[in-house]
């Protein structure tokens, strides 16, 4: 069993034991608007505890995945007025527009109407900018420096301004199966782009989904929480480390300045800090899973070996 499924298991037994008579899960519903890599691995707890998932997606093909996974699809733009109405709880995290959030533009009045009991928002640390390596917390005052991150400042706003119960969750460079670095590290396509002082924190998505879990178990409308592991690195020492458990060379360096990059890879570089998490701990009671790029890392490749080994049987 890989450590991932393990890790699965157990908090699913924590969640189902510590239900209290107040605390009905099975006969919850959530509603997750726009469904993707986060919000499946929340889903991929709750269903076994009970409660019906419904996601949002623009896509047939993802709504066959959706369904494999036991998530009831309903293609976007569509009508939500059934689903906010069986919905006891609410997951939005669409891209936002020039214009904030896109599913309260369509349908703020329906939102308000359904009065879920919880309603979680996955923002982005990137909106608190460039702190040149240092360390930043929920208190900082924003400074988002992209359009990207000006979009989710504002559909923040927006979402704390609807009355609901909502609670914020920043969350910083997600890790998980598909988003790790060994592929590259193997092919030999990966590169340990060099920029001094620069620092990123991370997030394994099964603890993504823990927190949100805990949230739910103990819901603080209003409350804002940054998502990241406890140990922020320079990219690069993550590189070197994938390499080391592959027992391969270390990628080659190459100088920000010179690198070629796609603009969407060069904007991630003009943001460097360390992202506190002791509020998810201390208020929700989060232990991580994956406090590290390491254990995240490892789990990965754990994670992998089995269909590697599989694919070699057959």
């Amino acid at each position: 069993m890989t450590r991932g499924l393990h890790w699965q298991e157990m908090t699913i037994n924590r969640l189902a034991g510590g239900a209290g008579s107040g605390d009905s899960v099975a006969m919850k519903t959530l509603l997750s608007l726009g469904h993707g890599y986060s919000a499946a691995a929340l889903a991929a707890l709750l269903i076994p505890l009970g409660w019906r998932v419904i996601g949002t997606t623009r896509s047939a093909e993802k709504a066959a995945v959706f369904q494999a996974a036991g998530v009831e699809p309903l293609l976007w733009p569509g009508d939500l007025t059934q689903a906010l109405a069986s919905a006891t709880h609410l997951l939005a995290s669409a891209a936002p527009n020039g214009s904030g959030d896109p599913f309260l533009q369509a349908c703020l009045d329906q939102i308000r109407v359904a009065r879920p009991e919880w309603v979680g928002y996955l923002s982005t640390t990137a909106v608190y900018g460039d702190h040149q390596g240092g360390w930043v917390d929920e208190t900082t005052p924003l400074n988002p420096q992209s359009v990207r991150a000006v979009q989710r400042v504002l559909a923040e706003r927006q979402w704390l301004a609807t009355g609901l119960p909502v609670q914020v969750f920043r969350l910083a460079g997600i890790y998980g199966p598909g988003r790790g670095p060994f592929e590259k590290v193997r092919d030999g396509t990966a590169r340990r782009i060099i920029k001094p002082g620069q620092v990123f924190s991370r997030i394994y998505v099964d603890d993504i989904a823990a927190t949100l879990l805990a949230s739910i178990r103990r819901p603080n409308p209003g409350a804002i929480y940054n998502v990241c592991d406890d140990d922020p690195a320079p990219p690069q020492d993550v590189l070197s480390y994938a390499a080391a458990l592959l027992g391969l060379p270390d990628p080659p360096e190459v100088d920000y300045e010179t690198a070629e990059m796609t603009p969407m890879a060069r904007s991630f570089y003009a943001d460097s800090k360390k992202v506190r998490n002791d509020r998810i701990k201390t208020e929700l009671g989060v232990k991580l899973a994956y406090p590290t790029y390491r254990d995240c890392l490892v789990a990965l490749l754990a994670a992998e070996r089995p269909h590697a080994d599989t694919a070699q049987d057959i």
